[in-house]
């Protein structure tokens, strides 16, 4: 053990409650900063009305995707891997697989672009998106897409990061990013002196050069001699073995992270027959549980890793015991946040607009499926946790069974004549199953064995004590 990296030993060796509230903070924090960036530029768009506010509620799931996949799935991949090897301490397989991660996000950064420049009318159609919203969704649409391997070459570096136990670079470059945003942003949207107005592109157009500075700070970092490994493509030979590394588990995450973004889709789909209000509301509203996914995804970073460097170096109770640390800290975060929007929808609402069928659509959904974000979170910390322990399979099924329970009871309540709040109902039921599915099956053993649940509030005190 003398030869491990500090950051190494530190998820191997220091107690767990304590480790992951410290290495959570800087995340916690790069997370709130990257979703400010959506709520920056959803505020400004929403100046320019309601069929922009809703043309950006379409493309918006199809964008968290990305978002997600990139970062959470793929780079949890990556992440993992990198995680796994320095708890193996395979310092040469660690250091190749930055490079290999960067082909990875390349890939898949130009599948997402052919997908959306050629699909992106079809599937924005499909959503209920018609007319004026339908025209500004592809305008955005187009312009984000273009560029999407900047998205994924920027989440792809930030997880190598990640995945050494450093959580703080990527979140000063990504906070240092939001303050160049701010004035950019705005700039491009409505113009001032020669720059000229772009509207909804502008938004668009800031965000990629938001990723495209913030790609060169992390790539600038990985090549200094600060960071514990090195980004070279000097003497690395790509091999196979590492890439099924990083997919065997990114490819299987991002069927849980197109599962989520689906259901989001389908509830914007289905909000689309109560008209273009009814989209912007659920949108509006819907983005407070995006803004869930970095919250939680900042605890779950850590988490990975600790997971991932304790199953490297074959600790699995540590890791299972952290897991479940993790999983108290998540519900409590999530479910304050669900609770505070349920009780009051309008402030987080009238961020973006005043249109009076969106405010209502909005408040609906908040109090509707505000109370149950505890158990979103839940899941997700769950689904970051199995990453790193390299067991996929029952986030994956929770996440199929969201799907389900959302689609099904959403159609089933506009077939028997229900309201909107009634397709609402049954997004907050889908959360409960996500969340039941994943917890019940790790508690039953689907890891390593019987891991039972703690017996009660007392008991989990303990744990967290303990740790």
């Amino acid at each position: 053990m003398a030869t491990l990296d500090p950051r190494t030993r530190l998820l191997l060796e220091a107690p767990i409650a304590p480790t992951l509230l410290r290495l959570a903070f800087p995340n916690v924090l790069v997370m709130v900063a990257q979703a400010s960036v959506g709520l920056i530029e959803t505020y400004f768009i929403g100046k320019l009305g309601t069929d922009a506010l809703a043309g950006m509620a379409l493309v918006f799931p199809v964008v968290m995707l990305m978002q997600m996949t990139s970062a959470g799935a793929v780079g949890g991949g990556i992440a993992s891997s990198i995680a796994r090897a320095l708890g193996a301490q395979r310092r040469d397989d660690a250091d190749a697989l930055a490079l290999h991660a960067v082909v990875v996000a390349t890939g898949f950064g130009l599948a997402f672009t052919v997908a959306l420049l050629v699909g992106g009318p079809w599937l924005y159609a499909r959503m209920g998106g018609e007319g004026a919203s339908l025209a500004a969704a592809l305008r955005y649409s187009h312009w984000v897409f273009a560029g999407a391997v900047l998205v994924w070459i920027f989440n792809a570096l930030a997880a190598v990061i990640r995945g050494t136990g450093n959580m703080a670079v990527p979140a000063r470059v990504t906070v240092g990013g939001v303050f160049f945003l701010v004035p950019v942003s705005p700039l491009l949207i409505f113009g001032w002196g020669p720059v000229p107005a772009l509207g909804i592109a502008g938004g668009a157009i800031a965000l990629l050069l938001y990723y495209l500075v913030g790609t060169l700070a992390l790539v600038a970092y990985l090549r200094s001699t600060n960071s514990v490994l090195k980004l070279r493509v000097e003497g690395v030979r790509l091999q196979w073995p590492l890439f099924r590394d990083i997919l065997r588990i990114g490819l299987v995450s991002s069927i849980a992270t197109v599962c989520v973004n689906l259901s989001i889709g389908v509830a914007t789909a289905l909000s689309g027959h109560f008209g273009s209000g009814a989209i912007a509301g659920y949108g509006t509203g819907a983005r407070l549980e995006y803004l869930l996914v970095p919250l939680v995804f900042g605890l779950g970073a850590p988490l990975l890793a600790m997971v991932g460097t304790c199953m490297g170096a074959g600790q699995r109770e540590r890791a299972l015991r952290a897991t479940w640390v993790g999983v108290a800290m998540a519900f409590a975060m999530a479910e304050v946040v669900g609770l505070a929007a349920a009780l009051f929808p309008r402030p987080w609402l009238q961020l973006f607009g005043s249109d009076a069928a969106m405010l209502e659509a909005g408040t609906q959904y908040l109090r509707t499926v505000g109370p149950f974000y505890g158990f979103f979170g839940v899941g997700l910390i769950l689904y970051f946790a199995s990453q790193g322990a390299g067991r996929l399979l029952w986030p994956v099924l929770g996440n199929l069974a969201r799907l389900a329970v959302a689609a099904l009871g959403g159609w089933l309540a506009l077939q028997w004549g229900g309201a909107l709040v009634h397709v609402f109902a049954a997004q907050a039921l889908a959360l409960v199953v996500y969340a039941v599915v994943i917890a019940g099956a790790i508690a039953g053993g689907a890891w390593f064995g019987p891991v039972s649940w703690p017996r009660s509030t007392a008991g989990l005190m303990r744990r967290l004590e303990a740790s």
